[in-house]
């Protein structure tokens, strides 16, 4: 279970990648509209930047940040104070690798229950972007898949220290 699921928090932050890398690219050639439209200017003439930009780009970056965050829990590469846990016994450090766990994976849980409930708020209000007119609710969709793959690792991880308590 742990392989299947460290492996779908790899392929979640690919994903992540892919989508931070669209945005990257779309914002260069936006940028490079602006500046080609200052030199048209001077000619009279002018180049239009992408149109629904700021709407593109806030979609897709709810959808592309939370997709890291299942793998950054399954590499253990949450915010640790070690060096204060290390001049305490094991037993101790073991103990609050469980109690952040539990609290981890009950925070995966509240953040993806809440954008359940947040997805079904704004597709019942049937929410459009001000711009380009898309439903925003897909994109809610990535997040709540993140959240609670994040929840499994942390659960699981959770499963795995205690053997060790």
């Amino acid at each position: 279970m742990k392989n299947v699921l460290n492996k779908a928090a790899s392929w979640f932050a690919v994903a992540g990648g892919l989508l931070a890398l669209m945005i990257a690219v779309v914002t260069m050639v936006n940028v490079t509209a602006f500046g080609l439209d200052k030199l048209a200017r001077l000619f009279g003439e002018n180049v239009p930047a992408i149109i629904g930009y700021e709407d593109f780009v806030s979609m897709i970056i709810s959808s592309a940040a939370l997709m890291f965050f299942p793998y950054c829990q399954a590499k253990h590469g949450h915010v640790a104070v070690d060096v204060f846990i290390k001049m305490f016994p094991d037993w101790f450090a073991r103990s609050v690798d469980v109690i952040s766990g539990i609290l981890m994976t009950a925070l995966a849980l509240f953040l993806g229950y809440m954008m359940v409930h947040g997805l079904i708020e704004v597709r019942s209000d049937n929410t459009l972007s001000a711009i380009l007119g898309w439903q925003i609710w897909p994109f809610y969709l990535p997040g709540i898949a993140s959240m609670f793959l994040w929840a499994a690792i942390a659960g699981t991880q959770i499963f795995e220290r205690e053997a060790d308590v």
